[in-house]
């Protein structure tokens, strides 16, 4: 019996993600690992996300799981328009707060974040496509301001 591996694992934003991941991974907990188990904790399902509780705040691991996915999406940003781009992650104990990615003086990507303990995705299909919807305004808006994008 042969394991189909999985397509979107090839995709420039998971080989990302699973980077960003092995990066943060001091103590090489990781190695290897193949990239469906690096990435199993983005995946909440409705079951696993309904065991979680409405309020909460966030462990370090968590935090790390969200600052790994905007720094993934700054990553792509930089691959598709050649200017550096800066993620910041500000979140209170309370797991409330707001990721921004800024390329030059213009902000890319402003998104609100709420309830953190229970950052996931329901599959990694999902977690891509929100990224690629980030991804797509940013670009957008490095388009629409490319002046303010090159300061």
């Amino acid at each position: 019996m042969s394991i189909e591996p999985n397509p979107i694992l090839e995709t420039n934003f998971i080989r990302e993600m699973v980077r960003q991941v092995r990066a943060v991974d001091t103590y090489g907990v990781y190695n290897g690992v193949p990239p469906e188990r690096i990435l199993e904790p983005f995946v909440l399902t409705k079951e696993k996300k309904a065991e979680i509780p409405l309020i909460g705040d966030p462990d370090e691991e968590t935090i790390e799981r969200v600052k790994c996915f905007y720094n993934a999406i700054s990553v792509l940003v930089e691959q598709e328009c050649n200017l550096l781009a800066v993620p910041l992650v500000h979140l209170s104990h309370e797991g409330f707060g707001r990721a921004l990615v800024t390329v030059g003086k213009l902000v890319v990507i402003d998104k609100s974040l709420r309830d953190v303990h229970r950052f996931g995705f329901e599959s990694l299909s999902k977690m891509k496509d929100e990224a690629d919807k980030l991804l797509s305004v940013a670009l957008e808006r490095i388009g629409n301001h490319p002046d303010v994008a090159g300061l």
